[in-house]
């Protein structure tokens, strides 16, 4: 009974700080991994400023390990929240480290797509924000649906090494209970916990990528 009620309220942090990471990672991340596509020199907006520019913001963030992320980001993590511990100041270092993953897997996705249908869509003239829009995110978006979900795993992890930090979450709770304490029962259901958060979610995400990719 003890081990539940340490196990329900962490879970439920994990989920919040992974639900409003991934939020803003796609909000930011989904636009930033088009503008890598679109500003090549071969495609419909190129522009090699702007696309070297933004692979070098996505190579940088790519390159900084999450710890090292999450204390580098404290002071704007401070500004944003009011503190620098806790469930909510946690998400700021998410977002940070999923933003470039994330971008990276939308480039990836949507160079995939078969040239023809972009250059299909620009020779009758459709203007470069309704390729985008209608042409390549809904061709591409079993892919992206793929990418998503292998974002919101990494997040997972990043958000079990927040409890470095005292970032909250299972994370925390196994590093706290199941480690500093030495009571194994905590950190072994911690780590099944997220084993299981791990499987439903690639296991959903699966499912949801087939179902569009077969229509």
């Amino acid at each position: 009974m003890r081990l539940l009620e340490l196990l329900l309220p962490s879970t439920l942090e994990t989920l919040y700080m992974v639900s409003i990471s991934i939020l803003f990672t796609i909000i930011i991340g989904l636009p930033l991994g088009v503008l890598l596509v679109v500003t090549e020199e071969t495609t419909i907006l190129p522009n090699k400023f702007i696309n070297t520019i933004l692979s070098w913001i996505v190579n940088i963030g790519r390159s900084v390990p999450f710890v090292i992320l999450m204390i580098a980001v404290t002071p704007f993590t401070r500004f944003i929240v009011g503190t620098s511990i806790g469930t909510n100041a946690a998400i700021v270092p998410l977002i940070f480290a999923s933003i470039p993953f994330f971008a990276r897997i939308v480039e990836s996705a949507l160079k995939e797509l078969p040239p023809g249908i972009i250059e299909a869509a620009h020779a009758m003239g459709t203007p470069p924000k309704l390729i985008i829009l209608r042409v390549m995110i809904p061709e591409a978006l079993s892919q992206l649906i793929l990418g998503t979900t292998i974002t919101l795993i990494a997040q997972i992890g990043y958000s079990a090494m927040a409890g470095i930090i005292g970032g909250g979450g299972l994370g925390d709770l196994a590093i706290r209970f199941g480690y500093q304490r030495s009571q194994n029962d905590v950190l072994f259901a911690s780590v099944l916990v997220l084993i299981c958060l791990v499987m439903l979610i690639q296991f959903c995400g699966n499912k949801l990528s087939n179902y569009y990719n077969k229509k």
